[in-house]
């Protein structure tokens, strides 16, 4: 008995002592030391003062409370008490049997939000998300904001604010003062080329709300499949879908809403036309444009793009834009207009003879005005809805403007710029572009240097941290008619099993560009936050791919899909094992 007493007591006191030895940093925490920050904001803020005093947080007794306004405004509370409720499990990840008493530190104990404001509904492109946080030295930190969405950025920023020191949650005294430097932030999903389960969707906004980016840009469907379940044409994906597990139902696309809607996130639909269309007429071959072989183009597909010369196109595109509207609550809607190969509807007699009859001639000038004619119609058919819709085009519908001098699309419609020259594509340059189209009036957003689907050995993300959509030559009012990008993931190589690590931390350079001052443009400074913000993406349980060789603390277990320490704490449970294993032997086979 006295050797099995002995033997426990042994086990325990290596244990304390090892404990105390193991939360001295290692070699690679010394290594690594200047190459993660600790407590830092992605999007770094418009304004933030910031001490080296810290102070410790409770997890028993941290609260969050919202102020009568907010929590009087219907609205307000909608958004703002699950949002409360779902940062506070952001801001305590060190597992309970690793967290150490904060008794005797200075402690912040509440966080106060205020709106002061009012709250809509949902989100839209006019959204106040400017917000302010305070986090005194004594007494409550404040956030305040004009809206909730403006509350949910300053919750996403308080909760980045903590860091772990020695089993403590810890937080600096600081003050911030920030909104974002452009409306429109978002990043573009292709959902057609391969399904992309709704589970991933929600990973994805999730990694959104945590960059503060605010718009799910949904390319749904293309040439390659319909995924969109629809109610009033059933057949678009009953037979243009991959099959009848990859479709979206309503209720799908209406969970997806709702969760974006609760982080603060818009999704705009994107139902390209009149080209990749494929998919459209495997269910209604009519809606298509028959086309024949031309010396041109010998091996043209038997259905190319819209048949635009018929009534009966646009009589059933305003009914599925109805059903789309429905659905779907933003004002916006992308009609697409991009990649329109003339030569289908240059061999078919039908749409020649419509030419004829509309003036337009068999021209390269005549074809930018016939599909100048269709988007006008679709515009049109928008403004129609009862709640207020607008259109977002691709760039080649501006660009056909100038081919043909008719600039009938209405300024209101937002011109959607993606095209560059280089070795992966033949095009304009998006700082040549961007001063026409703004100098015609149009408001724009840029994609073109953002392309996430093309990929580099090492780390890319500084070349996207570096490109900026006011650099072209332009006025003051040409910029200001440029609302923010988008960076597209196009998913020929993508699917389920690597688009969330192919989007993240990648995308967080673009989110950081379109939120965070003009001037913040060194990639090498940024460094340690990306590395830190990386790390809490992987602990929040994004998949988010390493930037060079480092480690996080709480790694990504692929067994089971959830972070899983790693470092210290991992070698500590080791070594307790070992331990209890030799005290075992001992027992066994008195080895004393």
């Amino acid at each position: 008995m006295k050797l099995w007493v002995c033997c426990v007591l042994f086990v325990f006191a290596c244990q304390s002592s090892f404990a105390d030895w193991v939360r001295q940093p290692f070699w690679y925490d010394d290594a690594r030391r200047d190459k993660v920050a600790k407590g830092t904001v992605w999007p770094q803020p418009k304004n933030i003062q910031t001490t080296t005093q810290s102070l410790s947080l409770d997890p028993e007794g941290f609260s969050v409370v919202t102020s009568d306004s907010a929590a009087n405004s219907a609205d307000c509370k909608d958004v703002l008490d699950p949002a409360i409720e779902r940062y506070r499990g952001l801001l305590f990840w060190i597992p309970a049997d690793a967290r150490v008493s904060v008794s005797g530190d200075s402690v912040l104990g509440r966080l106060r939000v205020t709106t002061s404001g009012t709250c809509t509904k949902y989100p839209n492109l006019d959204s106040d998300e400017s917000y302010t946080l305070t986090v005194p030295a004594s007494g409550d930190a404040t956030l305040s904001a004009q809206t909730a969405w403006g509350a949910l950025r300053g919750l996403e920023t308080f909760s980045q604010l903590v860091y772990e020191v020695d089993g403590k949650h810890k937080l600096n005294v600081t003050t911030i003062d920030d909104e974002p430097r452009f409306p429109h932030r978002g990043v573009m999903l292709d959902t057609a080329r391969h399904f992309i389960a709704v589970p991933y969707i929600i990973q994805n906004l999730d990694a959104m709300a945590y960059n503060k980016i605010n718009v799910f840009h949904w390319h749904m469907v293309d040439d390659q499949s319909f995924p969109f379940q629809s109610a009033t044409y059933p057949d678009l994906s009953g037979k243009g879908a991959y099959t009848q597990d990859n479709v979206y139902s309503p209720e799908d696309v209406r969970s997806v809403v709702e969760y974006a809607r609760m982080r603060g996130i818009r999704v705009i639909p994107e139902f390209d036309s009149p080209g990749h269309m494929q998919s459209w007429g495997q269910g209604h071959p009519d809606l298509l444009t028959s086309c024949s072989p031309t010396s041109i183009q010998q091996d043209i597909y038997h259905l190319g793009p819209a048949n635009v010369a018929r009534n009966s196109t646009y009589d059933f595109m305003q009914r599925l834009f109805q059903e789309i509207r429905e659905v779907f609550a933003d004002e916006y809607l992308h009609l697409g207009g991009d990649e329109v190969h003339f030569q289908c509807w240059m061999s078919n007699d039908e749409i020649q003879q419509f030419m004829q009859q509309q003036g337009f001639p068999n021209t390269t000038e005549g074809f930018a005005k016939l599909e100048g004619y269709y988007i006008h119609r679709l515009i049109n058919i928008l403004k129609e809805f009862p709640k207020r819709t607008r259109g977002i085009v691709w760039q080649e519908i501006f660009d056909n403007n100038i081919i043909s001098g008719d600039f009938t699309i209405d300024l209101d419609t937002i011109i959607h710029v993606w095209q560059w020259n280089n070795s992966n594509f033949q095009g304009i340059q998006y700082w040549d572009e961007l001063p026409q189209v703004t100098a015609a009036g149009y408001r724009a957003i840029l994609s073109s240097c953002w392309y996430l689907n093309f990929i580099d050995y090492g780390r890319d993300w500084p070349k996207y941290y570096e490109c900026d959509p006011h650099n072209f030559t332009g006025n003051a009012q040409q910029k200001e008619l440029v609302i923010g990008g988008e960076a597209p993931l196009w998913a020929e190589w993508v699917d389920a099993t690597n688009v969330v690590a192919r989007l993240w931390p990648r995308a967080s350079a673009v989110a950081e560009r379109l939120w965070s001052p003009q001037n913040l443009r060194d990639a090498t400074a940024a460094s340690p936050r990306m590395e830190e913000h990386r790390c809490r993406m992987v602990r929040r349980g994004i998949r988010a791919q390493p930037q060079g060789p480092s480690y996080c603390k709480y790694e990504w277990n692929q067994a089971n899909n959830v972070p899983t320490t790693s470092g210290a704490q991992g070698i500590m449970g080791y070594v307790q094992q070992l331990l209890l294993l030799f005290s075992s032997l001992v027992l066994t086979f008195g080895l004393w």
